[in-house]
């Protein structure tokens, strides 16, 4: 239930107590609570001063967000209530009566804005403090903006809130947002001595938003605000609350806290409206809905434990799923067919650790322990008593059989037999073998243990608990699992073989490719498709190609400019040259030697419509780019192949780097308008062929006005719900 108490003790000190587990959020009834409360200490004569505190160990977690999805789905600001100024402003930071904030757990957000609106902090040791407001798309609502330059100084106010980033409490103490730091259990008896320090004069009584002497003068303030600005730029050019947030700080610098308050709670509302944070919202909510997956996690199954694993090939694939396996204490055998490959397949998993602790996500100590849990084999003996096995070899259909038919043999009869393909069918992988009740796709996406993407391939036999134990893997190994459906490609790579295939063809038809890049990095996504092919290598792009060739022969477009570069003695990053050129500790460089060959590519092709290249506008490029990607999105929901269209959403942003801000690439399409896609790619699709047209799904959606993340209605069993 969520509530708010008040007890008074025999010193006159109400104590205000935030119950509303698991993070005690601030969620509108809460809010309410706080106001009766407060008002109710303020009138009573037989209290004298106040400490707020969270229930069982945590302060609060900050706002309800669901509120905000709320906002989104109706378009009604008026949903959210007005807290800044009546609750922190009026109510608690000018209350006749000192109130202290007992701290512990985590103060986040407006959990961390409640507690800087009263006129003492005292936190537990350990304790979050932090605004992490900016990654759903707005600013602190609630006088964060003001009080937390105030409180530790405009540099450090502006990089908690810039990069999100929170700060422990006794780092807080330090800075001097914290006034004290005591053990839990005295937590509370000292904030209420404290708050008797205020009434009786011995302890300051401050209110924050009124404190000018941390912000330094004018002209520093505003130079610290201008490189904060162009930084912002820099890196977040798509986010438009970096630049909002730095205004609101700026007004109350120069006029004052409460006119900066007044500033906040305005921007605050436009910006809960943007596209912004209706992306970071819907994927934070999307996020969390990947692990419900119907008849897998609702029908009372419990996860076995997996302590051991095996993983079958030790190239960069394999040694970053060891990588990951091993970070989260799971003993791990290596498998390689020579021991060359296998003491390759060993240092690259040394480095990958070595790399960590040099970033210092790794404590060394912590190193040899990882390493110590990793095994290297060259047969199938230790394969005896491992939980799963995990097979990485190259795609190979006749390799890969061959494996799953012998680890069937060897492996206990409880052992989960996972693939790390990307592309080939399931059901083809484990036809030679009687356990296919067993089999299920691990796909990892490069680096494994760098990419938090878990895509999980279930076929019409796989049971159950296999999903269900594989799912509980990958959140131990902090991925997320999106459960998928089998089919060539599955959800991630099938939706998005259309990108660089779009790419190759705007390149047949005339466009500069290092103009297609910088269009599509524009957007937000870390690379452009030209530079994406250079990095992941040609091998895999022409194995991969030819997988999509043949299973959909009507919607692919086949250039031979990527065999062309092959053949001129290019790899992409393996050798240093592709379209890019790459030098050690220098950034890639767009290498003008390859437009001969891009027009040797273009002549073979011959599609530019009466020999011209074509003339376009950079939206254009981002369209026949993207347009194809979202069409063929439609198809995979279509099929059933994820349960919900927001699992696809999460799948784009955490598997291919679609930007998050833009909520995933359904949400995207669903924002930019089906009807305006279902045009545009009719109109290509007369000009240049087969390769942009618009699907069945999204006719029909387009001309009845419905989005395409709403549900099916058809009744035929989904492939990723079975």
């Amino acid at each position: 239930m969520a509530e708010v108490k008040m007890e008074i003790g025999n010193d006159g000190v109400a104590v205000i107590t935030i119950s509303n587990p698991p993070v005690n959020a601030l969620a509108i009834p809460i809010i309410a609570g706080l106001k009766e409360k407060f008002d109710e200490a303020n009138r009573r004569n037989d209290v004298k001063a106040i400490v707020l505190t969270g229930k069982g160990g945590k302060f609060s977690g900050g706002f309800d967000i669901n509120v905000f999805e709320k906002v989104h789905k109706t378009g009604d600001i008026s949903l959210l209530p007005d807290v800044s100024v009546d609750l922190v402003v009026n109510t608690i930071e000018d209350s006749r009566k000192p109130i202290v904030a007992a701290v512990e757990g985590l103060a986040l957000g407006g959990g961390l804005e409640l507690a800087m609106g009263c006129h003492a902090r005292i936190a537990a040791p350990k304790t979050q403090l932090g605004l992490p407001e900016l990654t759903l798309g707005i600013i602190p609502g609630f006088g964060g903006t003001q009080r937390l330059p105030r409180l530790v100084g405009l540099s450090k106010a502006v990089e908690m809130m810039l990069l999100s980033k929170p700060i422990l409490s006794e780092e807080g103490k330090k800075l001097g947002l914290i006034d004290a730091i005591v053990s839990s259990e005295d937590l509370v008896k000292v904030s209420q001595l404290w708050a008797i320090g205020i009434v009786e004069g011995r302890k300051p009584w401050i209110r924050s938003l009124h404190r000018t002497d941390k912000l330094g003068s004018l002209s520093e303030a505003r130079e610290i605000l201008k490189v904060a600005r162009q930084q912002a730029r820099k890196t977040a050019p798509n986010m438009p609350q970096h630049q909002v947030c730095l205004d609101v700080i700026e007004e109350g610098v120069i006029h004052g806290g409460y006119s900066g308050v007044l500033k906040e709670a305005r921007d605050m509302k436009h910006l809960v409206l943007s596209d912004t944070a209706k992306g970071l919202v819907h994927i934070f909510f999307s996020q969390r809905a990947t692990s419900k997956v119907p008849n897998v996690t609702n029908v009372g199954l419990k996860p076995r434990p997996i302590k051991k694993v095996a993983v079958i090939g030790g190239g960069l694939m394999g040694s970053g799923i060891a990588t990951a396996l091993l970070l989260s204490n799971i003993y791990v055998v290596l498998k390689e067919i020579n021991s060359e490959y296998l003491q390759k397949g060993i240092k690259t998993i040394q480095a990958n650790v070595q790399g960590l602790v040099s970033k210092g996500k790794l404590p060394r100590a912590n190193a040899d322990k990882v390493l110590s849990m990793l095994k290297g084999v060259l047969d199938y003996s230790d394969f005896k008593d491992v939980d799963m096995v995990i097979e990485a070899v190259i795609e190979s259909i006749p390799l890969k059989q061959k494996i799953f038919s012998e680890i069937e043999k060897i492996c206990p009869s409880h052992c989960i037999l996972a693939t790390n393909t990307s592309t080939i069918d399931l059901n083809i992988i484990g036809e030679k073998t009687t356990s296919e009740d067993r089999i299920v796709g691990a796909h990892f996406f490069s680096p494994a243990h760098v990419m938090p993407l878990l895509e999980i391939v279930r076929t019409e036999k796989t049971s159950a608990q296999v999903i269900l134990d594989l799912m509980t893997v990958g959140k131990a190994i902090k991925k997320v699992p999106v459960v998928v459906g089998n089919c060539t490609g599955f959800a991630v790579n099938r939706t998005f073989f259309p990108y660089s295939q779009g790419a190759l063809l705007l390149a047949s038809l005339g466009v500069d490719v290092f103009r297609i890049d910088k269009v599509i990095t524009n957007f937000g996504l870390p690379l452009g498709p030209f530079q994406l092919q250079d990095l992941a290598g040609y091998g895999v792009f022409l194995a991969t190609a030819k997988e999509f060739v043949n299973a959909f022969p009507d919607r692919t477009f086949k250039s031979p400019l990527i065999e062309l570069l092959v053949k001129s003695g290019r790899n992409g990053k393996n050798n240093g040259k592709g379209f890019y050129l790459y030098q050690r500790g220098s950034r890639p460089k767009p290498d003008p030697t390859v437009l001969p060959i891009v027009e040797e590519s273009r002549q073979l092709t011959n599609i530019m419509p009466g020999g011209k290249p074509i003339s376009v506008t950079d939206q254009e490029i981002l369209e026949m780019v993207l347009f194809p990607v979202v069409n063929e999105a439609c198809r995979v929901l279509d099929d059933g192949v994820v349960v919900r269209a927001s699992d696809l959403d999460v799948a784009s942003v955490l598997g291919m780097s679609f930007p998050a801000y833009r909520g995933g690439i359904v949400h995207w399409a669903d924002m930019v308008g089906p009807k305006h896609v279902y045009a545009s790619l009719k109109k290509w699709s007369q000009a240049f062929g087969n390769f942009y047209k618009p699907s069945k799904y999204l006719e029909e959606r387009a001309t009845k006005g419905v989005p395409l993340s709403a549900p099916a209605v058809s009744s035929t069993a989904s492939r990723s719900r079975l």
